[in-house]
């Protein structure tokens, strides 16, 4: 009803009462008077079988919010869109009723006259659910039939026809879908990598480490042209020397007297197997002896001048072949666990970060530095050019895991109460099963299920906590709401009900 009409009814009721009460009286000119008042009212009142006007709604303002079925199904978008028989969705702006969720039937309108239910059923969707009854809000095994609170002020939550399963899902309106943001994602077959890093450090080889120094006292001739720092070849000569014993035993080499002996006694005295031919062709005894680089390498000390006295044992030199080089890294005690020997090792040292060598892991060391918990990687790459120079700092990256595909799931898929890891399967239309799950390895952003679900499975990725904790408190109503078992008469008749 309109608030013309209504206020034209007061009116004329409050004129009826005084007019009737007038005519009750003899001689009173009432029956005019109620004629005039008829007559002046006649404007106010709509005419007899007019339907009630149309109530004005208020234009729509604001910006578009968002995009809804033209026939009011539950299906929104975030941008224009077109059903299937190409009507365009309808925009609801910012000042309208953003809602989306379905009105629930205990809902009723204000001033519910016929223009105004008119509006309440046009307002409404077609796909209203009907109300079961109603849950208490704290969990309680407390139903009722129709709205009310409870002790606190709350009100009674509603059950629709369908949520109330017992397949173990929970359903979920796709309103709140929308409005919670749920997303899903597929379980697939993937290799997943979890890298290991640590810090390292490039560090000689230590099979390619020759050290020259005499087996008995000797006076340096000459020292050729080498220094610290220079890179010599294998048969290049360092130096020459005079031995009094290598001469005595290089003599006896030549004279022929226990010649096996003599030989092997050359070469336990460290001289080069060059200089031992040398001796027995030309059949002389050298004045000097030369001393040759035994390797390739890098002249890394130089400990020797001409004319100084060699005694037993003394370096010379030290040569250092950097064609390889080792990559010290320090591995965390928990990361230990995922590293093997044979995995392959991406290093970048901090000089040239835009670079990446490639290697193996070759040891793990057997012992933890008790300090820092780290066990001790030993990672061989190749250096042909002698970039890599012992004593850098090296970032290492390991690949671990297997190269077997694995059914992997997103690591926000998984809510991880601690004693328990479970995923919140999409059944579709709206209902979502929590699946208890076995983890493996993770990396690149997933977590291997080994068991619970298979590959194809939809998990939620996005608000599933919120769901589990719809899950949870559907599980708590149930074990509340469920009856005891029945003790039986015998039980009964002894005292033993429970």
């Amino acid at each position: 009803m309109s608030r013309s009409a209504w206020a034209a009814g007061t009116l004329a009721a409050l004129a009826a009462g005084v007019l009737g009460f007038g005519a009750g009286r003899e001689g009173s000119p009432v029956p005019a008077l109620v004629q005039q008042a008829r007559t002046g009212f006649a404007h106010w009142l709509p005419a007899a079988g007019a339907p009630a006007p149309a109530p004005v709604l208020p234009k729509a303002t604001g910006p578009v919010v968002y995009y809804r079925d033209p026939d009011g199904k539950p299906d929104y978008a975030p941008e224009p869109k077109r059903t299937a028989d190409g009507r365009d969705y309808r925009a609801v702006r910012a000042s309208e009723d953003v809602r989306f969720d379905e009105p629930e039937e205990h809902e009723a309108m204000p001033d519910a006259g016929h223009g105004d239910m008119a509006m309440a059923q046009a307002m409404t969707p077609a796909s209203v659910r009907k109300v079961r009854f109603y849950r208490n809000p704290m969990g309680l095994a407390d139903t009722s039939p129709i709205p009310k609170k409870d002790s606190m002020g709350m009100d009674y939550l509603p059950v629709y026809e369908g949520e109330d399963t017992d397949d173990g899902t929970v359903r979920i309106s796709p309103g709140k879908l929308q409005r919670t943001g749920v997303r899903t994602a597929v379980a697939e077959r993937r290799v997943l990598s979890m890298p290991v890093r640590a810090p390292g450090a490039i560090e000689e080889d230590e099979r390619r480490i020759s050290v020259i120094a005499m087996r008995t006292d000797a006076f340096i001739e000459k020292v050729e042209a080498v220094t610290t720092g220079d890179h010599v070849h294998k048969g290049q000569p360092l130096l020459r020397l005079f031995s009094p014993e290598m001469n005595a035993a290089a003599a006896q080499y030549l004279t022929g007297i226990g010649y096996e002996g003599a030989r092997r006694r050359l070469e336990n005295l460290g001289i080069p197997p060059e200089v031992i031919d040398e001796i027995e062709r030309t059949r002389k005894v050298p004045s000097t002896i030369t001393w040759s680089a035994p390797r390739d390498g890098v002249v890394v000390e130089r400990n020797v001048s001409d004319g100084m006295r060699a005694k037993s044992g003394d370096t010379l030199f030290k040569l250092v072949d950097h064609s390889r080089v080792w990559v010290l890294a320090d591995v965390t005690e928990r990361d230990l666990a995922a590293v093997a020997e044979g995995q392959t090792a991406t290093v970048r040292a901090r000089t040239f970060p835009d670079r990446v060598f490639t290697g193996a892991v070759t040891r793990i060391y057997p012992h933890l530095a008790m300090g820092t918990r780290t066990a001790r990687l030993r990672i061989e790459l190749p250096n042909p050019n002698g970039d890599l120079r012992p004593g850098m700092f090296a970032d290492v990256t390991i690949a671990t895991g297997s190269d077997k595909p694995v059914v992997a799931v997103p690591d926000d898929a998984v809510i991880d109460t601690g004693t328990r890891q479970i995923v919140l399967l999409d059944r579709g239309e709206g209902r979502f099963e929590p699946r208890p799950v076995r983890l493996g390895v993770r990396g690149d952003g997933y977590v291997e299920v080994r068991d619970g679900i298979a590959a194809g499975d939809r998990v939620v990725t996005s608000a599933n906590f919120l769901i589990d904790a719809e899950s949870n408190l559907k599980a708590a109503l149930q074990g509340l709401s469920e009856p005891k078992p029945d003790p039986g008469p015998q039980a009964a008749a002894e005292g033993k009900a429970p």
